[in-house]
């Protein structure tokens, strides 16, 4: 019987809901210990993980994920049309990325790479949901930046667009499932368009808007969501949270309820709005600020501000009007600069540096970052890698990495993406950025398979050549070559993870049940001091078949134990719940998974 893995509060007492309410835990006395090897993957050495800190010590996290807006959109990189007052202060107190990258040039993979730490050659979600077998959901082996920070205490929330699917609760691709207790906004992709909907999820449940029916147009979305982003701020102000605030701003359709400065400008009305909506997420970002400051909580909480792809260009918004990508060539959907490259900024008063780096930085090294600054473990498999020293007073330099890689195979075309890809933007197109020099190459179709003779290669040098102008692949034919060969290796069809957290596994016996449950370190550090309990419906009687404590679970190890139960005699089914705790670098850090008991 399949189970579902949860993550549960490191320092509090285990809270089952619905069927397993009254539950209590199982837990027998120390005996020997399982520790048996999983295959292990080649990963650059991590970061150090800093020393323990009581909850009350840890730092509080804001990550705020804009929708569609290009490196060129803020005032702080070279916009000068559109006002964002705010986010330029937070650039001018904090630090500036002049290298940031998304994972993919459109949403899904770009957002599932984000959350997951995996390149879209190794993600789960690499096209949009759409597309050409298209994968639009998470799965239960997807690992997110909320599930490492909620196994060690925090408070998680999720507040906006999620953007996988499918659209129903008590699913492994839901919000609540992969790590977030609060969840209010959008579910799918498609959903996220609508800027005045019916209904928004709040947690598993549809919250009705009937302001909204019969194109009644009197709710728009955006306002819900900073309402309830800084509620969340205010109901966990004094323990340590994570909020994901992911509002629409500035996706097509360009919709805002008032154009405000950009009212009178001689612009489309598309035009209009989307400044009004860039400026609304500046808004939207500076009360967050104002709300942590308020609390007395904005120096020990560290905000980051980014996007997930470059500038759109749908509905009639013409980004060439606020040069939207900056110096940089291609928008939404291209692998150039201009439709990978984003902002980010970080700020943390008296803590983050004041300044700025280049050093390329992919939206898939979040994961890594905010376990290192929580001092929380991460999967060792993941792309990502920490710039934690970067956050830290002194700034110390962070790892860089060898390459990175970028994928692009997706359906929709747009007429300015389209002439930067010179009529190739259905076709599928990878990029490798080492170092200064970033090839791009396009299949012939949506073959990915075909061979590597009826591809075209193009070489810039991002140094020289930031707007990729010169192609230089005749010239260099040695480093296109070498990089083409990083493209290749780094895709793989089914990228195979290590087992991280607790799963568990349910049989029927002869009116009995064998439940196994299985404790895996996935992190590169031992963990120890492992305890696992199984939590039954009350009147069930559950015995041991195995130890349920050992000393250490070594990096890549697992601890597995079994307990045989025998449910109550009138009870038709119950649900089991199985909880590792284990110790890491000094703090608790704590995982379950349930599973489903029928008779």
């Amino acid at each position: 019987m399949p189970s579902r893995r949860r993550f549960l509060a490191g320092t509090a007492a285990v809270g089952v809901t619905g069927a397993a309410a009254g539950c209590v835990a199982h837990e027998g006395r120390k005996a020997g210990v399982r520790d048996v090897a999983v295959p292990q993957v080649s990963r650059p050495s991590a970061s150090v993980v800093p020393a323990a800190r009581t909850p009350s010590q840890r730092l509080n996290f804001v990550v705020v994920l804009a929708d569609d807006l290009g490196y060129g959109e803020l005032g702080s990189y070279g916009q000068r049309l559109i006002d964002t007052p705010r986010l330029d202060a937070l650039a001018a107190e904090g630090l500036r990325f002049t290298d940031a990258y998304s994972a993919a040039p459109v949403c899904a993979p770009s957002r599932c790479s984000l959350l997951t730490g995996l390149h879209s050659g190794h993600a789960t979600v690499r096209e949009n949901p759409w597309g050409p077998g298209g994968q639009g959901a998470l799965t239960e082996q997807d690992f997110t930046f909320a599930e490492a920070l909620r196994a060690l205490g925090y408070r998680t929330g999720l507040i906006g667009k999620w953007g996988f699917g499918p659209e129903e609760p008590n699913q492994p691709s839901h919000p609540n499932s992969r790590g977030f207790e609060e969840f209010y906004g959008y579910l799918t992709h498609k959903h996220a368009h609508d800027y005045y909907p019916t209904y928004l999820w709040d947690n598993g449940k549809k919250q009705s808007i009937p302001e909204n029916r019969d194109d009644a147009r009197k709710i728009y979305a955006p306002h819900l969501i900073e309402d309830r982003a800084l509620g969340f701020v205010d109901a966990h102000k004094d323990q340590p949270f994570l909020l994901f605030l992911a509002p629409t701003v500035p996706h097509a359709p360009s919709l805002a309820p008032k154009l405000g400065a950009y009212a009178d400008e001689p612009w489309t009305r598309p035009d209009k709005a989307h400044a009004a909506q860039v400026t609304g997420l500046d808004t939207l970002v500076g009360n967050i600020v104002d709300r942590l400051k308020a609390h007395g909580i904005a120096r020990r909480t560290v905000v980051l501000v980014t996007s997930d792809n470059g500038p759109h260009e749908e509905g009639g918004t013409n980004p060439d009007l606020f040069d939207g990508n900056g110096p940089l060539r291609g928008y939404k959907r291209n692998l150039y600069e201009g439709g990978i490259r984003v902002p980010l900024i970080a700020w943390s008063p008296q803590r983050v540096p004041v300044g700025t780096t280049d050093r390329p930085t992919p939206l898939i090294d979040l994961l890594p970052t905010l376990a290192e600054l929580a001092g929380a473990p991460a999967p060792s498999d993941i792309d990502g890698l920490s710039v934690a020293p970067l956050l830290r007073a002194g700034a110390a330099e962070a790892a860089r990495h060898d390459h990175l890689y970028f994928y692009r195979n997706h359906s929709g075309v747009t007429p300015r993406a389209d002439r930067v890809d010179r009529g190739r933007t259905r076709h599928v197109a990878e990029a490798v950025r080492r170092g200064d020099l970033k090839a791009v190459r396009f299949a012939p179709g949506q073959d990915r398979n075909a061979p590597d003779s009826r591809w075209e290669v193009e070489l810039y040098d991002l140094a020289k050549d930031p707007g990729e102008q010169r192609d230089l692949a005749a010239a260099r034919p040695a480093q296109a070559d070498a990089l083409v060969r990083l493209m290749r290796s780094s895709w793989v069809d089914d990228y195979r993870r290590k087992p991280y957290g607790v799963t568990l596994q349910v049989a029927r016996e002869s009116g009995k049940f064998l439940v196994t449950a299985t404790f895996a370190n996935g992190s590169a550090r031992p963990w120890t001091a492992a305890r696992l309990a199984l939590v039954a419906p009350n009147h069930w009687q559950v015995r041991n078949l195995g130890p349920v404590t050992t000393d250490r679970i070594r990096s890549g190890g697992r601890f597995v134990t079994r307990w045989e139960v025998t449910p109550a005699a009138d009870a038709g089914q119950g649900w089991l719940t199985a909880r590792g705790t284990a110790t890491h670098a000094g703090a608790t850090v704590t995982y379950a998974a349930q599973a489903v008991a029928r008779k």
